[in-house]
């Protein structure tokens, strides 16, 4: 193969390129790299690669010529404008029908202009979301392509080689066209807000409200990791815990400061949900509580000033580790429904023709979100592809109501306390809001109508309605 060309190139050769670029050539795939930092490229070839058919450009002429015609090359680099960067720098070394494979969390709206101005250049284009952080990439990730159709059968037989296996089938399959596979890695990373949240939000019930050590903690999660809650961010979860801290004689949980950043994919969810008209408050919630955990001065001087109820539960602890379990799995199957809702919408407003029962089975293994549940998901969506709604699947209904009582128990709990649990609380105003008949926007009809004109529908009559409020009756 050493004098052929490569079947694939990557540039960018961080923590998700490097292993990416392992991966592939341990399926006996033969990779051209380059980064724009000369010196990640040396150190890379001379610690990593080893006998692997890897073969390194030191400028993008010589990275291209390394290419196999036509060409495929995959971009690992940050979001935004460094994107914009890499392809103007590759355009003049391209030629008509080569093939670029955006990899990073792009904005899905910027897929879409790339994809446009690329084709109009003669020139293939591919968003595609990749999950699974440093383990997936180097041993088998999620990947989430979409794009042109024959762009992704060009490199299919590479992807599904490096993708995770689970029983036998690969975590990667084509989504759609343009930047359909950018939207889906868009609400995957949505999700995963919501359920970090959700988790987090039982780690401080149980540490501030219940008490419990660290050695506790990593039990609870354990047990719950061995049933229906199995997951790879339970799986973390349970060994987090028990992590020491190399510079203290503390667990490192306790040495982190409480303040999670973001890089913007769970926003973009909440930000494109409400352009949609898709209600998505567990996630939603996750997003401001990132933005409220920013705010530690402002939160530490407000501790001394607002005063709550004592952080202390007095009631059975067993029974409510237990009620907490069944409240989070409630809460899980709720957010899923929202992000899977999403997809649905997303799906027909963008034109991806989107096959949930496909998204659910590439998200089973190598990626962040993967879980038992998702088993269950994907067979919904087997028996009714047409779903509108997880909650209205017969069985994850029943396992949402048989645990509904929980979560409103928890839900009380934590306000009692006065411990936060946005996500917890939404998940259970989302369940409630779904299964009404009746909701009191007809207040809300009024009120718009009142001072602003904006008219009202009746339930016994069709059409658009205004009233002078406030007018007496003709006649009265």
């Amino acid at each position: 193969m050493k004098n052929q060309g490569c079947d694939i190139g990557l540039i960018g050769l961080g923590v998700m390129g490097r292993n990416l670029v392992l991966n592939m050539a341990d399926q006996g795939f033969s990779v051209a790299v380059y980064n724009r930092t000369i010196e990640k490229t040396q150190v890379f070839i001379k610690n990593e690669v080893g006998g692997r058919d890897i073969r390194a450009g030191y400028a993008l002429s010589e990275f291209v010529g390394l290419l196999r015609k036509p060409r495929a090359i995959v971009m690992l680099v940050k979001a935004g404008p460094s994107v914009d960067a890499v392809i103007e720098s590759l355009l003049p070394h391209l030629e008509h029908g080569d093939l670029l494979i955006d990899g990073g969390n792009s904005h899905f709206p910027d897929t879409n202009r790339r994809t446009k101005s690329l084709a109009e250049k003669g020139f293939l284009y591919m968003g595609m979301g990749i999950s699974g952080g440093e383990y997936g990439a180097r041993h088998g990730p999620s990947m989430m392509p979409g794009g042109p159709k024959e762009a992704y059968e060009r490199v299919r037989p590479i992807l599904e080689a490096a993708a995770a296996k689970v029983n036998g089938e690969p975590c990667v399959t084509y989504l759609g066209p343009a930047s359909a596979g950018h939207y889906v890695k868009m609400l995957h990373n949505g999700i995963e807000y919501g359920l970090m949240e959700l988790i987090a939000e039982t780690y401080d019930l149980m540490k501030r409200g219940l008490g419990l050590t660290n050695d506790a903690l990593h039990t609870v999660y354990d047990q719950w990791n061995r049933a229906e809650l199995n997951s790879y961010l339970m799986e973390i979860t349970v060994n987090i815990f028990l992590q020491p801290d190399d510079k203290t004689d503390k667990r490192l949980i306790d040495a982190i400061l409480d303040q999670a950043k973001q890089k913007g994919t769970g926003k973009w969810t909440s930000w494109d949900a409400m352009d949609l008209q898709v209600g998505t408050p567990t996630i939603d919630a996750a997003v401001v509580a990132r933005d409220l955990s920013g705010y530690k001065a402002e939160r530490e001087a407000a501790s001394k000033v607002l005063k709550g109820p004592k952080t202390t539960f007095r009631g059975d602890r067993k029974a409510f580790i237990g009620q907490l379990k069944n409240a989070l799995y409630a809460a899980t199957i709720i957010t899923y429904a929202q992000g899977m809702a999403l997809l649905k919408q997303a799906s027909n407003a963008y034109g991806y023709g989107l096959n949930l029962e496909a998204v659910a089975r590439i998200w089973r293994g190598g990626c962040i979100i993967r879980a038992a549940l998702l088993e269950d998901i994907r067979t919904s969506y087997q028996k009714q592809p047409g779903l509108v709604n997880l909650l209205m699947d017969p069985h994850l209904s029943k396992e949402m109501m048989a645990r509904q009582g929980n979560l409103r128990e928890v839900v009380s709990v934590a306000a009692n306390l006065g411990l936060p649990a946005p996500g917890l609380m939404m998940s259970l105003a989302y369940f409630d809001a779904y299964r009404s008949a009746w909701l009191p926007a007809n207040l809300t009809q009024a009120q718009r109508d009142y001072f602003g004109a904006h008219t009202y529908e009746r339930m016994d009559e069709k059409g658009v309605f205004h009233t002078q409020w406030g007018q007496p009756r003709e006649g009265k």
